[in-house]
């Protein structure tokens, strides 16, 4: 399997660090060649224009952003999605790993 490359956006970058560090640590325990980072909403543009992204996740606090992510990054075979608020508050890096999973799959499937 190739390296998957899945980028967080929050408000201001911070909020997702720790869920990054947890969804780190349960690829590490699958054996998943990823690279996981969170961006604030505002340097996601630079982001997506510098590096190949398997996935975007929003945090719960900009899902207001998701049609705009989509109407960008959906013709460029990238999927988006709203991370689960309770796996979000929980800090639950296995499930919003697992779920990052099955959407890049179903995305590359559909390629």
């Amino acid at each position: 399997m190739t390296k998957k490359v899945i980028m967080l956006v929050c408000s201001a970058g911070m909020s997702t660090s720790m869920l990054v560090t947890k969804m780190q640590d349960a690829a590490k325990a699958k054996n998943l060649d990823s690279e996981i980072f969170a961006v604030s909403a505002s340097d996601a543009d630079n982001h997506i224009k510098n590096k190949k992204i398997d996935i975007l996740l929003l945090g719960p606090q900009v899902r207001f952003m998701e049609k705009q992510f989509k109407e960008k990054l959906t013709p460029l075979g990238i999927p988006v999605a709203v991370i689960n608020m309770s796996d979000y508050g929980m800090m639950n890096g296995a499930n919003v790993l697992t779920d990052a999973e099955k959407l890049i799959k179903e995305y590359e499937r559909g390629r």
